[in-house]
Order: C-alpha cells, then sequence, then structure tokens
C-alpha cells in the first residue's frame, strides 16, 4: 500500500483548511456613501472636517462572517472643513507635503455581538501608534455598516496645535467613522 505525503493526509482529513482560503474575500468601502470626519474645538469656536475620499479594505471571512482584518488610507487633503483658509492652514500644521497620508492596519480584531474591537496600528504625521478602535457593526443583505468614534491627540504625533488670536486648539482631534462595504 502506498503512504500517501503527510500534506496530503493532512488535507483528507480537514477539509476545511484546504477550502478556508476561498471563504476569504476582499471588500472595498464604498467611497459614495464612506465617510471619516474630525472635529476640532478652540476657545473661539469649534468646527468639523469631513473626508468623503476613504480608501478602506477589509477582509472578510464569508463562512463564518468575521472580519480577519481591516486597513484604512486618506489622504490630509481630502479633508474640507467648509472653510479653504482653515483648511490651507490645517495642511501646514499637518505638514501635508511631508506626510501626506494617515494609515491604519490592524492588528487584532475581536467582535461580540454587534461591537467589534479593533487594534492595530495608526500613523498620522509621520509617528505610528498603537490604538485601540470600538465600532458597530450592522449587517444587512448586501452591505456591512461599521460606525465608531476614537480620539488622537496631536501632541502623541508631534503635531503643534493650531492657534487663532494667540489660543492654541484643544490637543484631541475626535474622530468618527461611517464605512459601508458591500458585500
Amino acid at each position: 500500500m502506498k503512504k500517501l505525503p503527510n500534506i496530503l493526509l493532512i488535507l483528507l482529513m480537514f477539509p476545511a483548511i484546504a477550502f478556508s482560503q476561498q471563504d476569504l474575500t476582499k471588500l472595498l468601502a464604498d467611497k459614495s456613501v464612506s465617510t471619516i470626519t474630525y472635529a476640532m474645538k478652540h476657545p473661539m469656536h469649534d468646527w468639523e472636517a469631513v473626508c468623503k475620499d476613504v480608501n478602506a479594505i477589509l477582509v472578510y471571512n464569508k463562512a463564518s462572517k468575521t472580519i480577519e482584518q481591516v486597513a484604512v488610507s486618506l489622504k490630509v487633503q481630502s479633508f474640507d472643513s467648509g472653510n479653504a483658509n482653515r483648511d490651507s492652514h490645517g495642511l501646514e500644521v499637518l505638514e501635508a507635503l511631508k506626510y501626506p497620508k494617515v494609515t491604519f492596519v490592524s492588528t487584532k480584531i475581536k467582535a461580540a455581538a454587534e461591537m467589534i474591537t479593533v487594534e492595530g496600528n495608526l500613523t498620522f504625521h509621520g509617528v505610528t501608534k498603537p490604538v485601540t478602535i470600538i465600532a458597530t457593526r450592522e449587517d444587512f443583505v448586501n452591505k456591512l455598516v461599521f460606525e465608531g468614534k476614537f480620539d488622537v491627540s496631536l501632541t502623541d504625533y508631534k503635531v503643534e496645535r493650531p492657534s487663532l488670536f494667540g489660543l492654541k486648539t484643544d490637543d484631541i482631534l475626535n474622530f468618527k467613522f461611517r464605512l459601508i462595504f458591500k458585500l
């Protein structure tokens, strides 16, 4: 009797291993409806800026309906506060020519019911730091929707806080997101 190679034996014993890769698919965020917004506070006024050019991808396991990996990349210049002067100053402060992108790549994902906790590395202004983001997840017949919030300290990322009339903004940027992926 001919002996089967070890790898064939393993695949015959555990067929899920051989076919699990086919259950994985890459989903791109729908740019027509996905947004990431930041809010900033200043003693004289508060404002928000929105990015509608969201480049986000996730690896989705169709069999288990789980998220395996997430990556997001945004151009700093794609945020619009509705005030061209403020946005121009923001690009200067963020050194957008030197650091044109903000990126996030997950390292660990945990899901419990409609909540998803994503740990990963955020690179902003040339500095990479670990962050944890908590989001809600809604499943529909043809799409997945993720919404959440997280904060970023400008100081942690070596960004000089913008000022107006000698008064600096708060150190914290409040981010919120709504990412929609078509299944």
